[in-house]
């Protein structure tokens, strides 16, 4: 049987007689060879979580760079930079094994084994970098249990932020109270008896007085009209329902004994939903007590008219911004253990429980519910997140992993919110050889995880509460990179790839038999890549789909793919197109309604001269030409620029100098105005920036400081 038709044999049916099987071939996707030992690489991770409410995660490459540039002379910075990427990579390749930990600690044990004892110049530098720093946060690694480490560090953040604000008022409150009981006893019969007027002087004095006739003269004295027993009542009372409350731990008077604070983190949503009944008459009688309480301490509460007002009210009588001001729930599910309890988490959401549900997916290439294959793609958590989103009135997100630290400012609005959120995560942690933060990538990368926000309070309508933003080159099917190699005759080739879901797949050892390695020797015009494939599928005839792959040695091999793997990439970009359109990028809607009005615009201007050259059209090849132009001329002349196409809108840049950069409409970085600040500004931008596009050109001002320096460091990114 000839090759070509062993190979359609494969694709049709996957079996594997004939050709060579990727069991066990050690082969990965070709756009993943730079990308073995993470920890030589500077990206993302290890995330430190910092004690900072404005920034509360930060890279140890970003907070490495900070260090730097604060501690470093302009004649000493090569050195120390040296030293410092060696120690963070000794954290790195720490941290990775062992999971994280306290950042001073894995510093001294990072230190020691760099030899910085016997080295003074690497000592040094270290110490005032380590000064620089001085923070003994916590240091965590991309594995299954970052995601919740994560989200649930925010979450606290936020809740103390909540709880100091409401704990301060409770104590202000109780401290009140018992000043308006003191004053009322000290003019009492009871604070003017024998006994009391004793105690109030000192020892030196008590042989001076007949306690017993000051109390009667006082007596004599006292005001006709007393506080009623009835208010006096209510007021102990209000003090005990504020000294026993559990939602805040209190920073002033003491609680009553037994009066510990609640929990308020759970594993399943039952639970949360049971604890949040059994606490709700709890929640309404302390807020009660909260409103009586300011009423009673500024003079205003009126028996008459406050009694039976107060003794009808309940949990849906109080303004949504007092609810609020009570802590939430934090749910952790993880979808492969919890299932039966995904049920009840929207239902939950939808009536109004205060809580944030996380959603922890580990495998997305997870059995199909009809048995065999091909695999569920993640089902559980997509068909939670799309009822979720069919709803539309409580905050979601849906996030990867490797994205996490990039995403920080909307998982922090989303814990924040005062309604209930929605938080769907892959942790990238299957299991198998692949690194957590490399298959999480790669899910997001091949849209079979992309990420999205969508946000009720942004506006009243889909385009400003849902957004796609983050995801990469979202307006393409499959993101495209360069590819650049050299092939047999020792010739650099440039080849620009796609990243599908047939790439995410190939990296599993677990879907090897659905791929099969082909001898270069039968390597032919009937192979196509998948990208090109997958769009002419049901007219394939003989073609057979193919992805570049390599080896350990970083060979360049090809692999053919079954229709099954071909049909899952179908359907993930077909799942794709339908979020592209909820967030505005090829919408259907839109498309058709444009080529109506140009329709329309054509047959007037038609009717008008059949021989005019149609101005649209000149205009849109103009406007189209226009990027183009630009970035030839940027790259033929000394001045600084950006390849603006492959930002990943990490903000390092425009923290830097805002005015110097700035984004395009899909938040993407550009230089604004080059002489808005320093040479040494976008060098350091060039330096900090986490895939390398930032191209610093030429000094623009000759008589900056240093200029000589900043040449060499700017070498590398010119």
């Amino acid at each position: 049987m000839q090759a070509q038709q062993v190979h359609v044999v494969f694709r049709l049916t996957g079996k594997a007689a004939g050709v060579q099987p990727l069991d066990g071939a050690g082969l990965r996707p070709a756009l993943l060879a730079g990308y073995r030992d993470l920890t030589s690489l500077r990206y993302d991770f290890p995330l430190v979580l910092m004690q900072d409410e404005e920034e509360p995660v930060q890279s140890l490459s970003a907070l490495f760079d900070r260090a730097l540039r604060l501690t470093v002379g302009n004649g000493e910075w090569g050195k120390s930079h040296k030293h410092a990427l060696r120690l963070e990579r000794e954290i790195r390749t720490l941290t990775a094994k062992h999971g994280g930990g306290n950042l001073l600690a894995l510093w001294d044990q990072a230190c020691d084994h760099l030899g910085a004892e016997k080295d003074e110049p690497l000592r040094e530098s270290l110490d005032r970098l380590r000064t620089a720093i001085a923070t003994g946060a916590e240091v965590v690694d991309c594995d299954g249990a970052m995601p919740f480490r994560l989200c649930k560090y925010i979450w606290e953040l936020s809740e103390r932020r909540k709880a100091h604000s409401f704990r301060a008022e409770i104590d202000k409150l109780l401290m009140q109270l018992s000043n308006v009981l003191q004053a009322e006893l000290a003019r009492s019969e009871e604070g003017l008896g024998p006994a009391r007027l004793v105690a109030s002087v000192g020892d030196t004095q008590r042989g001076l007085f007949d306690f017993t006739a000051m109390s009667r003269l006082l007596g004599e004295a006292l005001p006709t009209r007393q506080m009623p027993e009835a208010r006096r009542t209510r007021i102990r009372s209000l003090i005990s329902v504020l000294q026993s409350q559990r939602f805040f731990e209190s920073t002033g008077l003491r609680p009553v004994a037994g009066a510990e604070p609640y929990g308020f983190v759970f594993e399943t949503c039952a639970d949360a939903v049971q604890a949040y009944r059994e606490r709700l008459p709890k929640l309404v009688e302390l807020a009660k007590a909260v409103a009586i309480a300011k009423l009673e301490v500024a003079g205003e509460y009126d028996a008459a008219k406050h009694n039976g007002l107060f003794a009808e009210l309940s949990a849906d009588n109080f303004d949504p911004a007092e609810l609020a001001a009570f802590p939430t729930y934090l749910v952790w599910i993880r979808a492969d253990q919890r299932r039966n309890d995904f049920d009840g988490v929207v239902s939950a959401l939808a009536a109004g429980l205060p809580a944030k549900v996380l959603v922890q997916t580990d495998d997305l290439l997870e059995p199909s519910p009809l048995g065999g294959e091909p695999p569920g793609l993640g089902l559980q958590s997509k068909q939670l997140v799309g009822a979720a989103l069919g709803l539309g009135t409580f905050c979601v997100l849906q996030a990867s992993a490797s994205h996490l630290l990039r995403f920080r400012r909307q998982i922090l609005r989303a814990l924040a919110s005062p309604g209930p959120a929605l938080l769907s995560l892959f942790s990238g942690a299957t299991g198998n050889a692949v690194a957590p933060y490399i298959t999480a990538a790669m899910a997001m990368e091949c849209r079979a995880f992309p990420v999205f926000t969508y946000d009720p309070s942004a506006g009243p309508d889909w385009a400003s509460r849902f957004s796609l933003e983050g995801n990469p080159q979202a307006e393409l099917e499959w993101p495209v990179h360069s590819l650049e190699y050299e092939d047999e005759a020792h010739q650099r080739i440039n080849e620009t790839l796609a990243f599908t879901f047939a790439d995410f797949a190939a990296a599993d050892p677990r879907y090897a038999k659905h791929f099969a390695k082909i001898p270069q020797l039968d390597w032919d015009g009937s192979m196509v890549a998948v990208s090109e494939f997958a769009v002419g599928a049901a007219d394939s005839g003989s073609k057979v789909p193919y992805l570049l792959m390599v080896d350990d040695s970083n060979a360049l091999q090809r692999t053919i793919v079954d229709d099954r793997v071909i049909g899952e990439t179908c359907r993930c970009a077909a799942m794709w197109r339908n979020l592209q359109e909820l967030g505005g990028i090829h919408n259907s809607h839109a498309a058709r309604l444009l080529a109506q009005e140009r329709q329309k615009w054509a047959d007037q201007a038609a009717s008008e001269s059949t021989s005019e050259v149609s101005v649209a059209d000149a205009a849109e090849a103009a406007t189209a030409a226009l990027p183009i132009a630009a970035e030839d001329a940027e790259r033929q002349s000394d001045d600084p620029w950006i390849e603006t196409a492959r930002c990943t809108t990490c903000n390092e840049c425009i923290q830097i100098n805002d005015k110097m950069f700035g984004y395009n409409a899909n938040k993407q970085a550009l230089i604004v105005s080059p002489d808005a600040g320093t040479y040494r500004q976008l060098v350091e931008a060039a330096e900090g920036c986490q895939v390398s596009i930032i191209h610093p050109g030429k000094p623009r001002n000759p008589d900056e400081p240093g200029l000589d320096e900043l040449r060499a460091r700017a070498e590398p990114y010119l």
